[in-house]
């Protein structure tokens, strides 16, 4: 059991958020009740996964769940302010785990920090080589429960937080920068916005 866990059962809100301009932003997602605000550092990549899976399970528990399971998101949920101040980073973010609980019909978030796992190779008793990884136990973790509202507003706000980075490249698919973009498929060939 980590030593610390930072609950929300609701949070009052819920949010993914960056810091800094695009293409060098840091994302955060953050939540608040009350007094109690916890802000942890993640990957884009990270970001835009947990937006997908909160989508798919909701999708998903439609049909099992008693209440109703907004198919988007409720406009009156819709949170498009900034990360609250001061962003305080509490961990970065390594294994998150998404969950349905269908005894009070919420989704479960629980966001782990990066861990120092360790890897080593033994060898069985048949003489055949494996792979064991030693984790250690957690020093603290986010924990939150959500409406199933609260998780679509969730989504919807993380898929245009990771959007509004810089544009792709048409023919790469890697960021285009205000300055320019070496693609590599145009042979390093520097294309420029008119």
């Amino acid at each position: 059991m980590p030593s610390v866990v930072h609950s929300f059962d609701p949070p009052e809100r819920f949010v993914a958020g960056t810091v800094g301009e695009p293409g060098s932003r840091t994302f955060f997602l953050q939540a608040k009740s009350g007094r109690q605000m916890v802000s942890v550092a993640l990957e884009k990549q990270q970001v835009s996964l947990l937006a997908e899976r909160v989508d798919e399970l909701l999708d998903e528990v439609t049909g099992l769940a008693e209440g109703v399971v907004p198919a988007v998101a409720p406009y009156e949920l819709d949170d498009n302010d900034p990360l609250e101040q001061p962003i305080e980073e509490e961990f970065r973010a390594g294994t998150m785990t998404l969950s349905w609980d269908p005894g009070d019909e919420r989704v479960v978030i629980e966001v782990f920090p990066v861990d120092d796992a360790v890897a080593f190779v033994s060898e069985t008793e048949e003489g055949e080589q494996q792979i064991e990884v030693e984790e250690p136990e957690p020093e603290e973790v986010l924990l939150i429960r959500i409406t199933p509202g609260q998780a679509r507003a969730f989504a919807k706000r993380a898929q245009q937080v990771v959007s509004a980075g810089r544009p792709d490249c048409p023919f790469c698919g890697g960021p285009v920068d205000p300055a320019g973009h070496l693609c590599p498929r145009a042979n390093g060939y520097r294309r420029r916005d008119p």
